[in-house]
């Protein structure tokens, strides 16, 4: 299932769920299907996303090139590996140009 992130600030963001829904979980929102980043969370959800890529590149960094994973397992297979600061990027540029704009972030189906 296919899960987007929207606001009038900025372009949509659309990833798998199980991508979506961890990094809701590392943001601080409850796991669901649809949903919103009032004006208000913005800041707490930029902090949160900043410190898990900041985290996620460390890890990354201490692995050897023959450590680092070429595959992973996603809701509906086996697919390439991204790492979780690719794939939360673009989605902390979505929630910092609605923080800018003042504009709520809303997910859904």
């Amino acid at each position: 299932m296919i899960i987007t992130f929207k606001s009038s600030a900025a372009g949509d963001v659309i990833m798998f769920s199980d991508v979506a829904h961890r990094l809701m979980q590392i943001m601080g929102k409850d796991v669901t299907d649809k949903g919103i980043l009032t004006i208000e969370q913005l800041p707490e959800a930029i902090r949160r996303l900043k410190a898990a890529i900041d985290e996620d590149k460390q890890r990354f960094a201490a692995l050897s090139e023959e450590e680092r994973p070429l595959k992973e397992k996603g809701a509906s297979g086996e697919r390439s590996f991204v790492s979780l600061y690719q794939r939360a990027t673009p989605l902390l540029e979505l929630i910092e140009w609605a923080q800018k704009k003042q504009k709520p972030v809303v997910w859904g189906v």
